[in-house]
């Protein structure tokens, strides 16, 4: 994996890097914090789940050490005002839709748009990762996989009543997605991870969650274009 790195001759000490760093690392960091804030909530609103939702809720702050970690190794400091705006508009989708006890809704944006962003990110960042960063997230996506199943698996069994909220909350949702991308090119760039292959390995993962939902696959074309525009 390091391989890559060194071929790109990465130089994970200049300025430029860690300026650049410093946003992306804070937007891991942040994505980590909302994830274990929206899985505590999510226990209160599937008390029946409440045991596995805390545990996930909990391994995201784990992540969210790791990833501070990561920072420190390289002597930066996030810059987490950045990284709070960066996700201000899913945070508040997902605050109202809790209110309104959406659970569908807050599935959708937790456990699919959010971990599927993540485990995107962390695919395409692991090959070109300085070697302590590298370690610290082949750890996290695979932990990822396994908070994108409970979603999968709980809208599967319920798809046939949540089917319409989830084509409404794709549809309002998934371009911030985009938007999300568009905003953290330049930065992801600088890290050597290009925005085509984050759109590239987020539609894969995005498409297959849908799919193991119970949409056809006509339908998963349709709901991941949706903003798809802007990308």
């Amino acid at each position: 994996m390091q391989q890559l790195a060194d071929e790109l001759k990465i130089d994970f000490q200049s300025e430029t890097y860690k300026d650049a760093y410093s946003r992306i690392n804070a937007i891991v960091i942040e994505g980590e914090q909302e994830a274990h804030e929206n899985y505590v909530t999510l226990a209160k609103l599937l008390p029946g789940h409440e045991d596995d939702l805390v545990r996930l809720s909990k391994m995201e702050s784990r992540h969210k050490k790791g990833f501070e970690a990561c920072a420190k190794n390289l002597q930066v400091t996030p810059d987490m005002v950045f990284a709070k705006e960066f996700f201000c508009q899913l945070h508040q989708n997902f605050q109202v839709a809790a209110a309104e006890g959406k659970i569908v809704t807050c599935l959708l944006i937790q456990s699919l748009i959010i971990e599927c962003f993540a485990i995107a990110a962390y695919n395409i960042y692991i090959p070109v990762a300085d070697d302590f960063a590298r370690k610290i997230t082949e750890g996290v996506v695979k932990d990822e996989y396994m908070h994108l199943n409970f979603g999968e698996v709980w809208l599967k069994e319920n798809f046939e009543a949540s089917k319409a909220e989830l084509e409404e909350a794709n549809r309002q949702n998934l371009p911030i997605v985009w938007q999300m991308l568009n905003q953290v090119a330049k930065d992801a760039k600088v890290l050597a991870m290009e925005k085509e292959a984050l759109v590239e390995d987020f539609m894969i993962q995005y498409g297959e969650a849908l799919s193991n939902i119970g949409f056809s696959n006509r339908d998963v074309l349709r709901l991941s274009a949706h903003g798809l525009r802007t990308a």
